[in-house]
Protein backbone atom coordinates (compact mmCIF):
# COMPACT_ATOMS: atom_id res chain seq x y z
CA UNK A 1 0.00 0.00 0.00
CA UNK A 2 1.38 3.40 -0.98
CA UNK A 3 3.07 5.34 1.84
CA UNK A 4 3.76 2.32 4.07
CA UNK A 5 7.12 0.61 4.49
CA UNK A 6 7.50 -2.59 2.51
CA UNK A 7 9.33 -4.29 5.38
CA UNK A 8 7.50 -5.52 8.49
CA UNK A 9 7.54 -2.82 11.14
CA UNK A 10 9.64 -4.79 13.67
CA UNK A 11 12.34 -5.18 10.99
CA UNK A 12 12.84 -1.41 10.93
CA UNK A 13 14.39 -1.42 14.40
CA UNK A 14 17.50 -3.47 13.51
CA UNK A 15 17.84 -1.37 10.36
CA UNK A 16 17.83 1.79 12.47
CA UNK A 17 20.40 0.21 14.80
CA UNK A 18 22.59 -0.61 11.79
CA UNK A 19 22.22 2.96 10.52
CA UNK A 20 23.29 4.27 13.94
CA UNK A 21 26.33 1.98 13.97
CA UNK A 22 27.31 3.10 10.47
CA UNK A 23 26.90 6.77 11.39
CA UNK A 24 28.99 6.16 14.50
CA UNK A 25 31.90 4.85 12.41
CA UNK A 26 31.65 7.87 10.09
CA UNK A 27 31.45 10.20 13.09
CA UNK A 28 34.61 8.70 14.57
CA UNK A 29 36.48 9.70 11.44
CA UNK A 30 35.10 13.24 11.24
CA UNK A 31 36.87 16.27 12.66
CA UNK A 32 40.05 18.30 12.40
CA UNK A 33 41.94 14.99 11.94
CA UNK A 34 39.98 13.04 9.34
CA UNK A 35 40.04 9.26 9.09
CA UNK A 36 38.37 6.91 6.64
CA UNK A 37 36.06 4.11 7.83
CA UNK A 38 38.77 1.48 7.38
CA UNK A 39 41.27 3.59 9.37
CA UNK A 40 38.69 3.96 12.13
CA UNK A 41 38.08 0.21 12.31
CA UNK A 42 41.81 -0.45 12.35
CA UNK A 43 42.38 2.09 15.12
CA UNK A 44 39.57 0.55 17.18
CA UNK A 45 40.72 -3.03 16.65
CA UNK A 46 44.50 -3.14 16.32
CA UNK A 47 45.79 0.44 16.37
CA UNK A 48 49.04 1.10 14.53
CA UNK A 49 49.01 4.86 14.97
CA UNK A 50 49.03 5.88 18.63
CA UNK A 51 47.78 9.40 17.80
CA UNK A 52 44.73 8.08 15.95
CA UNK A 53 43.98 5.67 18.77
CA UNK A 54 44.14 8.44 21.38
CA UNK A 55 41.90 10.71 19.31
CA UNK A 56 39.31 7.96 18.96
CA UNK A 57 39.32 6.55 22.49
CA UNK A 58 39.88 9.72 24.52
CA UNK A 59 38.00 12.33 22.46
CA UNK A 60 35.56 11.03 19.88
CA UNK A 61 34.23 7.70 21.19
CA UNK A 62 32.92 9.02 24.54
CA UNK A 63 31.50 12.06 22.74
CA UNK A 64 29.53 9.89 20.30
CA UNK A 65 28.31 7.58 23.06
CA UNK A 66 27.12 10.53 25.19
CA UNK A 67 25.36 12.07 22.19
CA UNK A 68 23.65 8.81 21.21
CA UNK A 69 22.56 8.02 24.77
CA UNK A 70 21.20 11.50 25.50
CA UNK A 71 19.47 11.66 22.11
CA UNK A 72 17.74 8.38 22.94
CA UNK A 73 16.67 9.73 26.35
CA UNK A 74 15.23 12.92 24.86
CA UNK A 75 13.33 10.90 22.25
CA UNK A 76 11.91 8.45 24.81
CA UNK A 77 10.78 11.39 26.92
CA UNK A 78 9.06 13.00 23.94
CA UNK A 79 7.30 9.76 23.01
CA UNK A 80 5.91 9.37 26.53
CA UNK A 81 4.75 12.98 26.78
CA UNK A 82 3.10 12.92 23.36
CA UNK A 83 1.22 9.79 24.36
CA UNK A 84 0.14 10.96 27.81
CA UNK A 85 -0.83 14.48 26.70
CA UNK A 86 -2.26 13.02 23.46
CA UNK A 87 -0.72 15.79 21.39
CA UNK A 88 1.85 15.20 18.62
CA UNK A 89 3.29 18.67 19.31
CA UNK A 90 4.24 17.74 22.89
CA UNK A 91 7.90 17.55 23.86
CA UNK A 92 9.96 17.76 27.08
CA UNK A 93 9.56 21.54 26.90
CA UNK A 94 5.86 21.21 27.61
CA UNK A 95 6.44 20.22 31.24
CA UNK A 96 9.05 22.92 31.84
CA UNK A 97 12.07 20.62 31.72
CA UNK A 98 14.23 22.79 29.47
CA UNK A 99 13.50 26.10 31.20
CA UNK A 100 13.81 24.59 34.68
CA UNK A 101 17.17 23.04 33.81
CA UNK A 102 18.41 26.27 32.24
CA UNK A 103 17.40 28.45 35.18
CA UNK A 104 18.96 26.03 37.67
CA UNK A 105 22.19 25.94 35.64
CA UNK A 106 22.43 29.74 35.74
CA UNK A 107 21.74 29.85 39.50
CA UNK A 108 24.35 27.13 40.09
CA UNK A 109 27.08 29.14 38.37
CA UNK A 110 26.12 32.40 40.05
CA UNK A 111 25.73 31.04 43.58
CA UNK A 112 28.53 28.44 43.36
CA UNK A 113 31.11 29.92 40.97
CA UNK A 114 33.90 27.67 42.28
CA UNK A 115 31.86 24.48 42.37
CA UNK A 116 33.28 21.39 40.61
CA UNK A 117 32.34 20.67 37.00
CA UNK A 118 29.68 18.12 37.92
CA UNK A 119 27.68 20.71 39.88
CA UNK A 120 26.31 22.35 36.70
CA UNK A 121 24.62 19.24 35.20
CA UNK A 122 23.45 18.04 38.62
CA UNK A 123 21.91 21.45 39.29
CA UNK A 124 20.21 21.32 35.87
CA UNK A 125 18.83 17.88 36.70
CA UNK A 126 17.31 19.17 39.94
CA UNK A 127 15.89 22.22 38.18
CA UNK A 128 14.19 20.08 35.54
CA UNK A 129 12.48 17.92 38.15
CA UNK A 130 11.45 20.97 40.20
CA UNK A 131 9.91 22.63 37.13
CA UNK A 132 7.87 19.51 36.41
CA UNK A 133 6.65 19.45 40.00
CA UNK A 134 5.52 23.07 39.67
CA UNK A 135 3.66 22.38 36.41
CA UNK A 136 1.95 19.31 37.87
CA UNK A 137 0.81 21.12 41.03
CA UNK A 138 -0.57 24.06 39.05
CA UNK A 139 -2.29 21.78 36.53
CA UNK A 140 -3.99 19.65 39.19
CA UNK A 141 -7.62 20.56 39.86
CA UNK A 142 -10.28 18.59 41.72
CA UNK A 143 -7.89 15.69 42.20
CA UNK A 144 -7.03 15.19 38.53
CA UNK A 145 -4.86 16.62 35.79
CA UNK A 146 -6.42 17.12 32.35
CA UNK A 147 -3.95 16.78 29.45
CA UNK A 148 -4.99 20.07 27.83
CA UNK A 149 -4.61 21.93 31.14
CA UNK A 150 -1.20 20.34 31.68
CA UNK A 151 -0.08 21.44 28.22
CA UNK A 152 -1.25 25.04 28.63
CA UNK A 153 0.24 25.47 32.09
CA UNK A 154 3.43 23.77 30.95
CA UNK A 155 3.86 26.29 28.15
CA UNK A 156 3.18 29.18 30.56
CA UNK A 157 5.66 27.91 33.17
CA UNK A 158 8.26 27.24 30.46
CA UNK A 159 7.94 30.80 29.16
CA UNK A 160 8.06 32.32 32.66
CA UNK A 161 11.16 30.40 33.76
CA UNK A 162 12.88 31.08 30.46
CA UNK A 163 12.14 34.80 30.78
CA UNK A 164 13.58 34.83 34.30
CA UNK A 165 16.71 33.04 33.07
CA UNK A 166 17.20 35.60 30.29
CA UNK A 167 16.78 38.47 32.74
CA UNK A 168 19.47 37.02 35.02
CA UNK A 169 21.83 36.47 32.08
CA UNK A 170 21.42 40.08 30.94
CA UNK A 171 22.51 41.34 34.38
CA UNK A 172 25.22 38.71 34.94
CA UNK A 173 28.92 39.25 34.24
CA UNK A 174 31.09 37.45 31.71
CA UNK A 175 31.80 34.57 34.09
CA UNK A 176 28.40 33.14 33.20
CA UNK A 177 29.66 32.13 29.73
CA UNK A 178 29.84 28.48 30.83
CA UNK A 179 26.09 28.49 31.36
CA UNK A 180 25.55 29.91 27.87
CA UNK A 181 27.58 27.06 26.36
CA UNK A 182 25.59 24.53 28.39
CA UNK A 183 22.26 26.07 27.41
CA UNK A 184 23.15 26.02 23.71
CA UNK A 185 23.11 22.20 23.78
CA UNK A 186 26.45 20.74 22.84
CA UNK A 187 28.31 17.45 23.01
CA UNK A 188 31.61 19.33 22.91
CA UNK A 189 34.04 18.15 25.56
CA UNK A 190 32.04 15.04 26.45
CA UNK A 191 34.37 12.53 28.08
CA UNK A 192 34.18 9.18 29.81
CA UNK A 193 33.43 10.88 33.14
CA UNK A 194 30.33 12.52 31.67
CA UNK A 195 29.22 9.25 30.10
CA UNK A 196 29.52 7.40 33.41
CA UNK A 197 27.62 10.22 35.11
CA UNK A 198 24.62 9.68 32.81
CA UNK A 199 24.87 5.92 32.27
CA UNK A 200 23.62 4.67 35.69
CA UNK A 201 20.42 6.73 35.39
CA UNK A 202 19.87 5.60 31.82
CA UNK A 203 20.49 1.96 32.75
CA UNK A 204 17.58 2.17 35.22
CA UNK A 205 15.17 4.44 33.33
CA UNK A 206 15.34 2.90 29.83
CA UNK A 207 14.39 -0.67 30.87
CA UNK A 208 11.56 0.71 33.04
CA UNK A 209 10.31 2.73 30.06
CA UNK A 210 10.34 -0.29 27.75
CA UNK A 211 8.58 -2.49 30.32
CA UNK A 212 5.75 0.02 30.74
CA UNK A 213 4.75 0.08 27.06
CA UNK A 214 1.32 -1.49 27.71
CA UNK A 215 0.40 1.08 30.37
CA UNK A 216 1.51 3.88 28.08
CA UNK A 217 -0.68 2.44 25.32
CA UNK A 218 -3.69 2.50 27.62
CA UNK A 219 -3.02 6.09 28.71
CA UNK A 220 -2.77 7.20 25.09
CA UNK A 221 -6.24 5.76 24.34
CA UNK A 222 -7.94 8.46 26.44
CA UNK A 223 -9.26 8.89 29.98
CA UNK A 224 -12.55 7.06 29.53
CA UNK A 225 -10.94 4.04 27.89
CA UNK A 226 -8.23 3.88 30.55
CA UNK A 227 -10.82 3.99 33.35
CA UNK A 228 -12.96 1.33 31.66
CA UNK A 229 -9.91 -0.96 31.57
CA UNK A 230 -9.50 -0.60 35.33
CA UNK A 231 -6.52 1.76 35.37
CA UNK A 232 -6.13 4.18 38.27
CA UNK A 233 -5.80 7.15 36.00
CA UNK A 234 -4.12 9.86 38.06
CA UNK A 235 -1.39 7.73 39.67
CA UNK A 236 -0.64 6.16 36.28
CA UNK A 237 -0.51 9.54 34.54
CA UNK A 238 1.71 11.03 37.26
CA UNK A 239 4.09 8.06 37.04
CA UNK A 240 4.30 8.37 33.24
CA UNK A 241 4.89 12.13 33.36
CA UNK A 242 7.51 11.73 36.08
CA UNK A 243 9.26 9.06 34.01
CA UNK A 244 9.24 11.25 30.90
CA UNK A 245 10.59 14.19 32.90
CA UNK A 246 13.33 12.09 34.49
CA UNK A 247 14.45 10.84 31.06
CA UNK A 248 14.72 14.40 29.74
CA UNK A 249 16.41 15.65 32.92
CA UNK A 250 19.13 13.01 32.66
CA UNK A 251 19.65 13.93 28.99
CA UNK A 252 19.99 17.61 29.95
CA UNK A 253 22.55 16.60 32.54
CA UNK A 254 24.62 15.04 29.74
CA UNK A 255 24.38 17.45 26.82
CA UNK A 256 22.49 20.53 27.95
CA UNK A 257 19.33 21.67 26.19
CA UNK A 258 18.97 20.14 22.72
CA UNK A 259 15.93 21.68 21.10
CA UNK A 260 13.31 19.64 19.24
CA UNK A 261 14.94 16.19 19.57
CA UNK A 262 12.06 15.09 21.81
CA UNK A 263 9.60 16.35 19.20
CA UNK A 264 11.07 15.19 15.88
CA UNK A 265 12.26 11.68 16.76
CA UNK A 266 8.99 10.33 18.28
CA UNK A 267 6.91 11.86 15.50
CA UNK A 268 9.12 10.33 12.80
CA UNK A 269 9.04 6.98 14.62
CA UNK A 270 5.25 7.09 14.78
CA UNK A 271 5.15 7.53 11.00
CA UNK A 272 7.41 4.49 10.59
CA UNK A 273 6.02 1.98 13.10
CA UNK A 274 2.67 3.36 14.24
CA UNK A 275 1.46 4.53 17.67
CA UNK A 276 1.99 1.31 19.64
CA UNK A 277 4.62 1.90 22.33
CA UNK A 278 6.16 -1.58 22.00
CA UNK A 279 7.80 -0.49 18.73
CA UNK A 280 7.46 3.28 19.13
CA UNK A 281 9.81 3.55 22.11
CA UNK A 282 12.85 1.68 20.71
CA UNK A 283 12.48 3.24 17.26
CA UNK A 284 12.14 6.73 18.81
CA UNK A 285 15.28 6.19 20.87
CA UNK A 286 17.28 5.03 17.85
CA UNK A 287 16.07 7.98 15.77
CA UNK A 288 16.89 10.38 18.62
CA UNK A 289 20.40 8.93 18.84
CA UNK A 290 20.78 9.23 15.05
CA UNK A 291 19.61 12.84 15.14
CA UNK A 292 22.01 13.97 17.88
CA UNK A 293 25.03 12.04 16.58
CA UNK A 294 24.29 13.28 13.06
CA UNK A 295 23.96 16.91 14.21
CA UNK A 296 27.18 16.70 16.24
CA UNK A 297 29.06 15.08 13.33
CA UNK A 298 27.81 17.73 10.92
CA UNK A 299 28.78 20.47 13.37
CA UNK A 300 32.32 19.08 13.59
CA UNK A 301 32.72 18.47 9.87
CA UNK A 302 31.37 21.67 8.29
CA UNK A 303 34.14 24.14 9.15
CA UNK A 304 36.88 22.29 11.06
CA UNK A 305 38.53 23.00 13.45
CA UNK A 306 35.60 25.26 14.45
CA UNK A 307 32.55 23.45 15.79
CA UNK A 308 28.85 24.29 15.51
CA UNK A 309 26.85 23.22 18.61
CA UNK A 310 24.56 20.27 17.97
CA UNK A 311 21.71 22.14 19.68
CA UNK A 312 21.87 24.88 17.06
CA UNK A 313 21.58 22.37 14.22
CA UNK A 314 18.71 20.43 15.81
CA UNK A 315 16.87 23.73 16.35
CA UNK A 316 17.43 24.78 12.72
CA UNK A 317 15.96 21.44 11.67
CA UNK A 318 13.24 21.28 14.29
CA UNK A 319 11.76 24.78 14.01
CA UNK A 320 10.44 24.38 10.43
CA UNK A 321 9.34 20.82 11.25
CA UNK A 322 7.37 22.17 14.21
CA UNK A 323 5.68 24.75 11.97
CA UNK A 324 4.83 21.97 9.51
CA UNK A 325 3.22 19.91 12.28
CA UNK A 326 1.23 22.94 13.46
CA UNK A 327 -0.11 23.55 9.95
CA UNK A 328 -0.94 19.86 9.58
CA UNK A 329 -2.73 19.81 12.94
CA UNK A 330 -4.69 22.90 11.94
CA UNK A 331 -5.83 21.27 8.68
CA UNK A 332 -6.92 18.12 10.51
CA UNK A 333 -8.85 20.18 13.09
Amino acid sequence: MLGRPALPKPALIPLLALALLTLGVLALGTGAVRMGPWEVLQALGAPRDETHARILYELRLPRILVGALCGALFAASGAILQGVVRNPLASPDIVGVAAGAGLAAVFTLILLPRAPAWALPVGAFGGALAAFGLVYVLARRAGEVLPIRLALIGVAVEASLDGLRRLILVRADDSIAQALIFLSGTVYGADWERLFRVLPFAAVLIPITLLLHLRLDVLSFGDETAKSLGMRLEPARLAALALGTALAAVAVMGVGILGFVGLIAPHAARLLVGPGFRLLLPSSMLLGALLVVGADTLGRGLVPPLEIPAGLLTTLLGAPYFLYLMRKAGRVR
